[in-house]
């Protein structure tokens, strides 16, 4: 258990992933950031990210209602983005446990694997249940961004959590 001491910084260190979270599900946007061919998805960053290395930071009901709003938001049939969430959660936990020593390319690794898995799954379903039209170099785009980002972002959240824990990395 990691004791914080300054109120201030417990509520940071504990809520700042479901903000996270919230705000990019509720945002609308996929972070293309006006690029054509440059998009990630950040929630499969976040979401793997501290279930990965914090599995009490966003709770499973937390991923799932935001699952739910990211249907509502991109008019997705409801529940496609809330099991996806949750079994990147289940895949981030099967790593978790069977790591005995944790290293970023590996997980780094098992994320590209991970989403790899969960899109094709995702979209198979969309496709053969729902007749939904898939742009495939839009989703290969996405996926190669969001698993180079993986690395950044990962970088990121350990300074953010060290700098509020008071710990030198």
């Amino acid at each position: 258990m990691i004791n914080i001491t300054d109120k201030k910084k417990y509520i940071l260190y504990k809520y700042t992933p479901i903000f996270l979270l919230y705000t990019s599900i509720l945002n609308e946007i996929d972070f293309n950031l006006e690029f054509k061919y440059f998009s990630f998805n950040f929630a499969y960053i976040l979401i793997f990210y501290y279930s990965l290395k914090r599995e009490d930071s966003v709770g499973y009901l937390s991923i799932f209602i935001a699952g739910l709003f990211n249907d509502v938001i991109n008019g997705l049939p409801m529940g496609i983005s809330s099991l996806t969430y949750l079994l990147l959660c289940t895949a981030a936990a099967y790593l978790r446990n069977i790591t005995l020593r944790p290293n970023i390319i590996k997980d780094w690794i098992f994320f590209l694997i991970t989403i790899l898995i969960l899109n094709f799954i995702t979209y198979s379903y969309l496709i053969i249940f729902f007749n939904y039209e898939i742009n495939y170099l839009d989703q290969a785009i996405n996926i190669t961004g969001t698993f180079l980002l993986y690395l950044l972002f990962s970088y990121i959240f350990r300074f953010y959590e060290n700098s509020i824990l008071g710990k030198s990395n």
